[in-house]
């Protein structure tokens, strides 16, 4: 009995939760144990090609299918700006305030972490009449890479989950936006980026409103 409580008596001087004296948590940790912290490509493919079986099934048309790739990376997008935020440094671990600050995190942060590189560019809308509208290019998206598409289905971008990320991404930092994905690429022999997609994302009115004012404050 007196051993027991002396145990107890020592768990009462120490807090519930126990931090490392270097500050990293599980949360920075990698998600496996390998040097490089990559995925295997095949599984990546094989799981992704389940997921796109499986959302393919019942469904009407190919912008059915699409959207429900989009919602499937939704929740994801939300979660990982949780994830990379609480990776920064203190400092800096804040939400992004506008628009080319948040298209830039996604563009740099999102993508780095998503498939080890940036993406390939970022640009605005040239039409005067679409200021809300952005593009996020990737030259060759990963999801991409491993699905056959079949002929009567030659629209078909699945990139459109990556596009559900991106979406989550700027709902959780409170710019709501619509993102689809949109092949760009032509399907022409010597063609360098045959799958090359633009992202394009056209935020909500009452974002713009708030991005007006602000740029006049």
């Amino acid at each position: 009995m007196s051993n027991l409580q002396a145990v107890k008596g020592n768990s009462k001087d120490q807090p519930g939760l126990r931090y490392p004296t270097n500050g990293k948590t599980i949360y920075h940790r990698p998600l496996n144990r390998s040097k490089a912290s990559e995925l295997s490509g095949a599984s990546f493919a094989y799981l992704f090609s389940e997921m796109v079986g499986y959302a393919s099934k019942k469904i009407e048309s190919i912008q059915d299918l699409e959207k429900r790739l989009n919602v499937q990376g939704h929740p994801i997008g939300l979660k990982l700006l949780d994830l990379l935020l609480y990776r920064e440094p203190p400092r800096s671990q804040t939400r992004p305030l506008n628009i080319i600050t948040l298209l830039h995190f996604i563009k740099i942060n999102v993508w780095q972490h998503l498939f080890g590189r940036a993406a390939d560019g970022l640009e605005k809308s040239s039409d005067p009449s679409k200021p809300d509208e952005y593009m996020i290019i990737d030259n060759e998206p990963l999801v991409n890479r491993y699905i056959s598409v079949p002929k009567d289905m030659s629209q078909l971008n699945c990139a459109a989950y990556v596009a559900g990320i991106i979406e989550g991404v700027c709902d959780g930092s409170a710019f709501p936006a619509r993102v689809t994905a949109h092949s760009v690429g032509k399907q022409e022999e010597g063609e360098m980026w045959p799958g090359r997609t633009v992202f394009l994302v056209k935020f909500a009115p009452e974002v713009m409103e708030r991005e007006g004012y602000l740029g006049k404050s």
